[in-house]
């Protein structure tokens, strides 16, 4: 059965989002995990690459835009298309991609912006209504 999380974040920083999707893409990639990190648009594809440079000093995850191949084992994108072959599926976009059965897992970062909340609302009757059983994890 395909895991789904929705990883609820105890506030509404926006930085603080793109972070813990670092920190998640970071863990899951010590684990051995190839890693889809799904944006919401060019711009924030951007911050995230900038931010997997720094949001840790201890670590350092492999990464690049999808755009620029696929070799990294996290890939940074938007757009209809995951390309590649990965594992896990970290989605900051405010819909659910139609690409998302081709992963195991599923990782929804969800803040307590009101209408990024709302979205990912959406997103979680998206998966009930086609059978999954989305779990909650309150950070």
């Amino acid at each position: 059965m395909k895991r789904i999380d929705f990883y609820i974040l105890p506030d509404s920083d926006a930085a603080a989002r793109l972070t813990y999707a670092c920190r998640l893409a970071a863990k899951a990639w010590r684990e051995g995990h190839r890693i889809y990190l799904h944006c919401q648009d060019a711009a924030q594809c951007a911050a995230l690459d900038e931010r997997l440079w720094s949001f840790s000093a201890a670590s350092f995850v492999p990464h690049q835009l999808a755009e620029d191949g696929n070799d990294a084992p996290l890939l940074l994108a938007w757009g209809p298309d995951a390309g590649g072959e990965q594992s896990l599926l970290i989605n900051l976009a405010s819909t659910v991609p139609a690409f998302f059965e081709r992963f195991a897992r599923i990782a929804e970062v969800v803040n307590q912006d009101p209408l990024t909340r709302d979205a990912l609302r959406t997103s979680y009757r998206f998966y009930r209504e086609r059978g999954y059983a989305p779990q909650h994890l309150h950070l």
